[in-house]
């Protein structure tokens, strides 16, 4: 299964730049200074002998790499999506060093909360009622009611992405970043209805080029899921099947695909979304399933994969939900919310474990509530980036790498050997699950 296929690929429809349509970059030539230095755009790349161990602690040949500051700022898109987080700021710095085969990266930015938590499990027992259970998933990020009261902090993850234009193919991309590929609120004709209609796109869109042959490296890093076995997601954009598609799904022609997937043609029905070779199994999948309430009743959502008796864990890995593994499956899910797996029953009405903490608005949850997700290596192309990250109890400090020129010939990734000047784009996320601070119009070179 692919990781939170359904969030994830919506969630990036506003990745990094959304508001491209209404904001130009002036950049337009590229030019290399000595230094990054403070108020540059630019994050000069030095060579280096020995490389940094990639461990998230800063190691002392990273003092010969000048810090690029910057201010990832999230935008208002004017459609509520990124309500509650509008204006808020992520200052980070970034450097970059360079050997004969790798690029290196340290990021490092400031954050109050260690969010690796996402969407847990949790039992909410005034909600269990006739027909229902109290078994729910936090929000990935902040809701508010109808007056605009904040009603409970987000559980979404730290994360931050990076875009890159492939092989030059993307011509928006060298004035723009990553504006090139955001394409919100585009009007489109509904061919669900006959005869079509215009309609206006509201509150949608996604990240897509705008040519067949146009493509974009994207690297994501999910500061819990991925670090869990040292990796970064390495993803790609493309045409998503063109006007032809898009048009017809009013912006829904997701581009945005895991690395190592092509088109293999488009679908036969409306809205005729391109198709796509599928991803072998690999990296996070949501840890749901549907039972019935004592086996007979109402259809109910609850968790898949637990780990008896254990606390404070936010992820089950998948080798453990294999045979002999230590994780155990849930069964059944009764009507007073108890739940049922091989070898025992967790009743969550007894004590608080399982139920929310503290504060109703900025709580937590308690020490048993379950992880929303399985975890296990990314493999093939997507495995390309080996990223890790420590937290430091007010940050982050982030290291990744990866080969100058890996072994892609999809024309997926950027490559690095010929030392060329590359824009750029980079977007934080801070305890949530779509709004993030974007830093579009930075510029790559190397210090040869």
């Amino acid at each position: 299964m692919k990781p939170f296929q359904s969030i994830k690929f919506w969630v990036m429809s506003t990745l990094i730049c959304i508001v491209g349509y209404a904001v130009s970059c002036t950049k337009n030539d590229q030019v290399i200074i000595p230094d990054s230095g403070t108020g540059s755009t630019t994050l000069v790349s030095v060579k280096t002998t020995t490389p940094p161990v990639i461990d998230g602690v800063v190691d002392a040949m990273w003092s010969n790499a000048t810090k690029l500051s910057i201010v990832p700022t999230v935008p208002d898109p004017g459609n509520g999506l990124f309500t509650g987080y509008n204006g808020q700021t992520y200052p980070a710095t970034i450097r970059s060093m360079y050997d004969d085969k790798n690029i290196y990266f340290l990021l490092e930015y400031a954050d109050a909360d260690k969010s690796v938590y996402v969407a847990t499990w949790y039992f909410d027992p005034s909600a269990n009622v006739a027909g229902k259970t109290g078994w729910a998933q936090e929000p990935t990020s902040k809701t508010f009611d109808a007056n605009g009261v904040l009603t409970r902090d987000g559980f979404g993850e730290d994360k931050f992405a990076m875009l890159w234009n492939v092989d030059n193919s993307t011509p928006k991309f060298i004035t723009q970043t990553c504006y090139a590929t955001c394409h919100v609120f585009i009007p489109y004709l509904d061919y669900s209805v006959t005869p079509a209609v215009m309609k206006s796109n509201s509150n949608s869109g996604n990240h897509y080029t705008n040519g067949a042959s146009e493509k974009i490296d994207m690297w994501w890093a999910h500061l819990s899921r991925d670090l869990v076995f040292g990796q970064m997601d390495d993803n790609y954009q493309d045409w998503a099947g063109g006007p032809a598609v898009t048009n017809l799904t009013g912006g829904s022609g997701n581009g945005r695909h895991v690395d190592d997937l092509v088109v293999t043609g488009a679908s036969a029905t409306w809205p005729f979304a391109p198709t796509y070779t599928t991803a072998a199994a690999q990296g996070a999948s949501n840890n749901r399933q549907t039972l019935k309430l004592d086996g007979t009743g109402a259809s109910v959502t609850v968790p898949m994969w637990i780990m008896p008796n254990a606390t404070n864990y936010y992820y089950v890995l998948a080798k453990d939900t294999l045979a002999g593994g230590k994780a155990a499956k849930i069964t059944g899910v009764s009507s007073t919310g108890v739940l049922t797996y091989n070898g025992g029953t967790i009743d969550p009405n007894v004590g608080t474990d399982y139920q929310r903490a503290g504060n109703p608005v900025t709580g937590g949850d308690g020490p048993k509530c379950f992880p929303s997700y399985i975890a296990s290596p990314l493999i093939g192309g997507r495995a390309d980036i080996s990223c890790q990250a420590v937290y430091t109890g007010s940050g982050w400090v982030i290291e990744y790498t990866r080969a100058l020129k890996t072994a892609d010939v999809l024309k997926q990734d950027i490559d690095f050997t010929g030392l060329q000047d590359q824009p750029f784009g980079l977007a934080i996320w801070n305890k949530s699950n779509n709004q993030h601070g974007i830093q579009p119009n930075l510029l790559l070179t190397f210090k040869k």
